[in-house]
């Protein structure tokens, strides 16, 4: 990479920097935070539990979008949850139809959301693939064993 600048006529609107060049070569100082964040949290200077009792009180008289700010911030939403689910062990690609199946009637039945049955037959997808890849492994090991002797 060169040291030398470019020209103004081998520059290219709104690429100020050479590829690869930072204008902020050490980055955004560490904690800093954003002006807006600055800004908004300097308003609420002093008036946060103010503003809180108000929302508070506007939720219980029924207000409800201030009932949901105030439960939003109580119970954050749940990421992933534990799933009680009996999945057939398989030992082969070919037993995943089974857990397949089983995953389709439960979420049939309810026992599991339709996105928990999605989630669930990634894995199901996922431990497929590593079957097979530890079985081909084996065959490969084996034609190499067949083929030395």
């Amino acid at each position: 990479m060169s040291d030398v600048a470019p020209t103004p006529e081998q520059r290219v609107p709104g690429r100020p920097f050479q590829p690869g060049q930072s204008g902020n070569p050490k980055g955004r100082m560490r904690g800093s935070r954003n002006k807006t964040t600055q800004m908004l949290a300097a308003l609420l200077e002093g008036e946060a539990e103010e503003v809180t009792r108000a929302v508070v009180e506007k939720a219980k008289q029924g207000d409800l979008t201030a009932a949901k700010i105030v439960l939003d911030r109580l119970l954050p939403p749940r990421r992933d949850r534990p799933v009680q689910f009996e999945l057939p062990s398989f030992e082969k690609p070919a037993d995943a139809v089974t857990a397949s199946t089983a995953v389709l009637e439960a979420v049939a039945s309810g026992d599991l959301t339709p996105s928990e049955g999605a989630e669930i037959a990634k894995l199901i997808e996922g431990h497929i693939r590593v079957l097979e890849v530890t079985e081909f492994e084996r065959r490969l090991r084996a034609l190499e064993a067949r083929g030395r002797s």
